[in-house]
């Protein structure tokens, strides 16, 4: 399954002359943790985080804080994003397989990345949307691998998918395997990987009676 297909396309941005207020409101407004930052032409430049529009903006209590006479008080933080983002910024593309995201946002402690085209900013994901195929219905989980079934053999009528807790069975119902058993199963397996929700398949033989 690819991040085209459980990113999210409409993304809050900010851009580099963005003041850093209004991002900081749609951060807390929105419960963004970090907003991309594209350009005029949508590409992505940046990344301003939580921490970026906090970093020396809130002026110390001076009852709360002693300070030496000799020491400079500190300079005025910037003004728009462009001065505070981050521009390394991780992203993934549209076509990446979900799972070698799973791992990018487990293993860096992400909440989410962009997601490019190229260059330009075309969505989000979270950990969120990866946990929203954790939880689809079996029922639906089956339908789509069904249908992906008949589209890929051209046999309708000719298949049987049943799905428990997130499990697949396939089972030829009527017709002989082509152009063989071993080729149709290794096709049938690679096609169900594609399901989002899917956790394992079996292919049944053809003709064995359903469990």
């Amino acid at each position: 399954m690819q991040v085209r297909d459980v990113m999210t396309r409409d993304v809050v941005t900010a851009g580099p002359g963005t003041p850093v207020r209004q991002a900081a409101g749609l951060m807390a407004e929105g419960g963004f943790a970090a907003l991309p930052v594209v350009d005029d032409g949508g590409r992505l430049v940046g990344i301003v985080a939580e921490a970026d529009v906090l970093r020396d903006r809130l002026p110390e209590d001076p009852r709360l804080h002693l300070r030496r006479d000799d020491e400079p008080p500190a300079g005025p933080p910037s003004a728009v994003v462009g001065g505070v983002m981050t521009t390394a910024v991780r992203s993934v593309e549209a076509a990446a397989d979900i799972a070698d995201v799973a791992r990018l946002l487990v293993h860096e402690r992400l909440r989410s990345v962009p997601v490019v085209d190229g260059e330009r900013l075309v969505g989000i994901v979270s950990r969120r949307d990866l946990l929203r195929t954790l939880v689809r219905p079996d029922a639906e989980i089956g339908a789509e691998l069904l249908r992906l079934v008949e589209r890929y053999t051209g046999e309708l009528d000719a298949w049987s998918v049943t799905v428990a807790d997130g499990v697949a069975t396939v089972r030829r119902t009527r017709g002989a395997p082509q152009p063989s058993a071993e080729v149709e199963e290794r096709a049938l397996t690679a096609l169900a990987r594609t399901v989002g929700g899917l956790a394992g398949v079996h292919i049944a033989p053809a003709g064995s009676p359903a469990g």
